[in-house]
């Protein structure tokens, strides 16, 4: 079942605009559309981010049933809607991971979505599950900087869309930093080429103005708004290097803002995370160009759930509800997440995850190491106490990473650690260590002091074994060091049942708790 939310009137302008993009790129250049001089013509653009497979509301907020209500109460009232979305649709809630996002896809196609940029995230399963989901999505979801085998990734350069008295021009944007985070997904992602982002976005601005005579451009960025390493263009570097951008919806670092940020003359906004908003973009257009922009993320809660969506999902919930139901054991209180905590400094749920490494690693597989971790970036929710469920835990560590031992020389451990301290917080690489490590980083220079394993300083001369996912092993989230780890043995336990045993193993309980593992001088505190 695909029903689409749109009026007759829209149904007639996405025809048109059906038109306009199958004829192509025409070399003769488009006709600009017809409008009268001086009258505001209005456009309401909705728009999310970073989805990660939120199928149901969490905290009684998001949705996609829900958000579906809302998309359909604006499509009633308003003639010219454009439905968007920045991209990592994928790697979430246990229920679309189970399923490979097919539940999230065909919500989005009931929506109406008009276009969805390619994330990270999206290519972290490798190709053939990507091209699935293309497949599978009424949208075009594609990125313009990102072309395999002559085409481009998802079949589509940029996009065209007609409303009455104006017409805007779409493309897409996925950050380069996706090749250095791909990880295990590297090899399925070889075949792909990334282009630039701001050389891209300069060509497409002057082929969208010039010749297909676009109004208004909007582009769909799964960039992020924080730096993550020095080479990191986010979306305001774009809206600073690339004029002629009137939108930016952006992406990736899953940031809510309360207002969008003016760069030049660049609107720059985003939702936040899981569809717990929607932004919602009044837009007057006046003889082309914006001359109003009344732009506020809308918080989905109290939204009665579509019946239709509620209806296509019911199927996936049941057959899901019975293996992620299952109780696994108990939290002693909260492990809070917060606005990704993990990626900040020592947290209670960071210590319980590679402690649960740690532990399982040694006890039922027998292995020796001298310690275990993992990055804040493959952690992606809390844990509510009181009884855990599978549902639970497979929510906060949705990758299918397995575990692996391997080995360091002490000098190759030193330049772990010196990459590290080098890892500015808000990243997906800060790490989480456990209860073996002890250090203190001072974020304002970059450097680590009094590192310590077991209790002993870093001894350059011995060999180091420890425990770590695919995901880091093979270099991602820029692990480099690790790419020449020695006897790498993969266990084949993937880091989320290693975590739910270690929880059976210590009794079923866990209680949050830090030990000062982690020292972070001169840092940041989570906004």
């Amino acid at each position: 079942m695909k029903t689409t939310f749109r009026t007759p009137i829209t149904l007639a302008l996405v025809a048109l605009a059906t038109l306009i993009l199958a004829a192509g790129c025409r070399d003769d250049g488009a006709r600009p559309v017809p409008r009268e001089a001086g009258r505001a013509y209005g456009l309401v653009i909705l728009h999310t981010n970073d989805h990660h497979g939120a199928v149901l509301p969490v905290d009684g907020r998001g949705g996609l049933a829900e958000r579906a209500a809302f998309v359909r109460s604006v499509r009633e009232t308003n003639a010219g809607v454009l439905l968007l979305d920045a991209g990592d649709l994928n790697t979430g809630g246990a229920l679309s991971n189970m399923f490979a996002a097919e539940p999230d896809i065909l919500a989005y196609n009931a929506m109406g979505y008009d276009a969805a940029a390619i994330g990270n995230h999206d290519l972290s399963w490798g190709m053939e599950r990507l091209d699935g989901q293309i497949a599978l999505a009424d949208f075009p979801f594609f990125a313009s900087n990102v072309t395999r085998g002559g085409g481009f990734l998802g079949g589509h350069r940029y996009l065209i869309r007609d409303f009455e008295g104006f017409r805007v021009g779409i493309f897409t944007l996925t950050t380069l930093r996706s090749v250095a985070i791909a990880g295990a997904a590297l090899a399925s992602i070889a075949d792909l080429d990334f282009l630039p982002e701001i050389d891209t976005a300069r060509e497409l601005v002057a082929l969208l103005r010039d010749r297909e005579k676009a109004d208004v451009v909007i582009a769909l960025t799964h960039m992020g708004d924080i730096r993550e390493d020095a080479a990191h263009v986010t979306s305001p570097d774009l809206a600073a290097a690339v004029p002629g951008i009137d939108v930016i919806v952006d992406g990736h670092s899953h940031s809510l803002f309360d207002a969008p940020r003016l760069v030049g003359e660049t609107f720059v906004v985003s939702a936040g995370e899981r569809g717990a908003h929607v932004g919602k973009a009044q837009v007057t257009v006046i003889d082309g160009r914006i001359a109003g922009f009344d732009w506020s993320p809308v918080r989905i809660a109290g939204f009665e759930p579509d019946p239709e969506v509620s209806a296509m999902l019911a199927p996936f919930v049941e057959a899901a509800e019975a293996g992620l139901a299952e109780t696994i054991g108990r939290a002693g209180g909260e492990f809070v997440f917060g606005n990704r905590l993990p990626r900040f400094g020592e947290t209670a749920l960071g210590n319980m995850i590679a402690d649960g490494i740690a532990a399982h690693l040694r006890g039922a597989l027998g292995l020796e190491i001298d310690f275990a971790f993992t990055n804040s970036g493959g952690i992606r929710a809390g844990l509510p106490a009181g009884d855990l469920t599978r549902g639970h835990i497979l929510t906060v560590l949705p990758f299918e990473n397995f575990l692996h031992t391997a080995s360091l020389y002490g000098e190759e451990l030193l330049e772990l650690f010196a990459f590290i301290a080098t890892v500015p917080q808000g990243a997906g690489a800060f790490p989480q260590f456990s209860a073996e490590v002890r250090y203190t980083l001072n974020a304002r220079d970059g450097t680590i002091s009094g590192l310590t394993i077991g209790g002993e300083p870093v001894d350059p001369q011995r060999v180091y074994r420890f425990g770590v996912h695919d995901f880091l092993l093979g270099g991602g989230d820029g692990y480099a060091v690790l790419a020449r780890a020695r006897e790498p043995f993969n266990t084949s336990v993937l880091l989320s049942d290693a975590v739910i045993r270690a929880i059976g193993a210590a009794g079923g309980v866990v209680t949050p708790a830090t030990d000062g593992r982690m020292v972070v001088e001169g840092g940041i505190e989570p906004f």
